[in-house]
C-alpha cells in the first residue's frame, strides 16, 4: 500500500492569479507536444516526467503560504514511482481543490468512472487532438475561476435570498420551488450581480462543457426563473435580457 505523508488542510490553498499548469506526463514526446500547444495559447507550464517528481513540486508549493501556483494539473494516469490516480486522490485528501484534467489510454467506461471518483475533473482519452486538449484546459481554467462564490450564509440581492448550504431560495419572504439547474443559475447570477452572461458561459459554468444540447435550454430554464421570481414576468426586474449578449441580475 502507498504511504505518503502530506499535510491536511481544512480550506483548498489560494490559487496562482496567473494561468499556469503543471504537466505530469512519463513519455517525453508527448509531454513536448503538450507543452508546446499550452505555450502558444499563452499558457505557463511546468512538467514533471512521473508522479515522484510531481508529488514533490505540489508538496514545495504547500510550503509556500498557501499561494497554490498551478491553476490546472494535466495528469497522465500511467505513471512511474507513483501513478496518477493516487496523485489525485492525495490532492484530494488534503483539501486541495485544484482542477485536475487526466489523461490515460484507458478508454473504458470503468476507468473513466474511477478516474472521475478519485476527484479528476475531466478525463481525455488517448489518443487525442490538441485542438480538444486546449478546448477542455480552457474549459476547466474557466470553472476554476468563476467557481469561487462567497461562502457566507446567505445570498441577498433586494427581495430575493438564497442559502447555498441549504439549497434554498425564499422571495419577498415565501419560499420557492428551483430544480437543481434553476438554482445553480440563480446562484451564479447572484453571485456575479449586474455581470453579462452569454448563453454559451451559462451553460459551460451550469451544465458543463460536455453539454450536447441547444443553447436554447438557457432561455427555457430562464423563463422558468423569471416566472418564480419575478412579478411580472413579461417585464422582469431580476432576470434581464441583454440583448446581442445574454443576462444579467438586477
Amino acid at each position: 500500500m502507498l504511504s505518503v505523508d502530506l499535510p491536511q488542510s481544512n480550506s483548498s490553498p489560494q490559487l496562482s492569479s496567473t494561468n499556469r499548469i503543471l504537466v505530469v506526463e512519463d513519455e517525453e514526446l508527448i509531454r513536448q507536444m503538450l507543452v508546446l500547444s499550452l505555450e502558444e495559447e499563452g499558457y505557463e507550464v511546468v512538467t514533471a516526467p512521473d508522479g515522484r517528481t510531481a508529488l514533490s513540486l505540489l508538496q514545495e508549493a504547500e510550503g509556500n503560504d498557501k499561494i497554490f501556483p498551478f491553476n490546472l494539473i494535466v495528469l497522465d494516469l500511467m505513471l512511474p514511482q507513483l501513478n496518477g490516480l493516487d496523485l489525485c486522490r492525495l490532492l484530494r485528501y488534503q483539501g486541495n481543490l485544484v482542477p485536475i484534467l487526466i489523461l490515460s489510454a484507458k478508454a473504458s467506461e470503468t476507468d473513466r468512472v474511477l478516474g472521475l471518483e478519485v476527484g479528476a475533473d475531466d478525463y481525455l482519452t488517448k489518443p487525442f487532438s490538441m485542438r480538444e486538449f486546449i478546448a477542455r484546459c480552457r474549459a476547466l481554467l474557466r470553472r476554476q475561476r468563476f467557481s469561487s462564490l462567497p461562502q457566507t450564509p446567505v445570498l441577498q440581492l433586494r427581495d430575493i435570498n438564497l442559502y447555498p448550504q441549504e439549497c434554498r431560495v425564499t422571495v419577498r419572504g415565501e419560499e420557492v420551488n428551483l430544480s437543481p439547474k434553476e438554482f445553480k443559475l440563480l446562484e451564479l447570477f447572484m453571485g456575479y450581480p449586474r455581470r453579462v452572461w452569454s448563453r454559451e458561459q451559462l451553460i459551460d459554468q451550469v451544465w458543463g462543457p460536455d453539454f450536447l444540447g441547444d443553447t436554447k435550454t438557457v432561455d427555457v430554464h430562464i423563463r422558468w426563473l423569471r416566472e418564480k421570481l419575478e412579478k411580472d414576468p413579461s417585464q422582469p426586474e431580476y432576470l434581464i435580457t441583454v440583448r446581442g449578449f445574454g443576462y444579467r441580475f438586477g
